[in-house]
């Protein structure tokens, strides 16, 4: 999922990324907030592809070959990079975000699928605590306004992770241990969307949401895939 982000990509030391102030000019605060809502889409798209892939058979095993990891690496490089270059076409760039959703939450079918299989509550488990960490980070980026403050989104994110662990608790009885791991998986979370939003704020060449959405997508992508994979290890279900 990364490697067509990578001109948007590390234009910034990692330190300055998530503990740095960017100012924002009224068209760029703007286009953070119209990026994050496209990012949205892009994340109820995946959600809607990881649902119909782990419940369709044919997918799971299909995705499962290695023709069949050929046509996911194909589809999720080629799919970013129609987005690009329909980024200028609001329409288009929205539905090739979509689909780009759609295609990640469909290569997903396998590991859902074993999840789901293996340990019933860890999908829900990482769907909740990825939707409640983006949230987060949302809800501090929709309230910039002349300046983006990346130690305020770690903190309002870090807190919502906070609230995530407890509902996951009160919903799944993780634990003590179960909620200090989903806390530390949360928090990580958190690091890993604020600098991706730094970066793409302090690049000179972000002058489009859909090219903003699209890094911001791969980011969370990564972060739902780890959270699946963090839980199974911590459960000793991971094969």
């Amino acid at each position: 999922m990364n490697g067509d982000m990578s001109a948007l990509q590390n234009n910034i030391p990692i330190t300055q990324g998530l503990f740095g102030t960017t100012e924002l000019d009224e068209a760029r605060s703007a286009a953070i907030k119209k990026t994050y809502a496209l990012l949205s889409l892009g994340v109820v798209a995946a959600i809607a592809g990881g649902f119909i892939g782990a419940r369709t058979p044919a997918l799971v095993q299909f995705f499962a070959t290695i023709p069949g990891w050929i046509v996911a690496m194909i589809a999720l490089n080629a799919i970013p990079r129609v987005a690009m270059a329909a980024r200028h076409n609001p329409v288009m760039g929205t539905l090739a975000l979509i689909g780009d959703g759609l295609i990640s939450g469909l290569v997903l079918a396998p590991v859902l699928y074993m999840a789901r299989v293996v340990a019933p509550d860890i999908v829900p488990a990482a769907l909740i605590l990825t939707a409640i960490v983006f949230a987060g980070v949302t809800f501090a980026v929709m309230i910039t306004k002349a300046q983006f403050s990346a130690p305020r989104g770690l903190m309002t994110g870090m807190f919502f992770a906070i609230i995530g662990v407890i509902v996951l608790n009160m919903f799944l009885e993780i634990g003590f241990l179960g909620m200090l791991i989903s806390g530390a998986i949360g928090i990580f979370g958190v690091f890993i969307l604020v600098n991706a939003t730094s970066q793409v704020l302090n690049n000179p060449e972000y002058d489009e949401p859909t090219m903003g959405a699209l890094m911001l997508f791969a980011g969370l992508f990564n972060v739902f895939v780890a959270i699946i994979h963090l839980l199974l290890i911590f459960t000793g279900r991971d094969d």
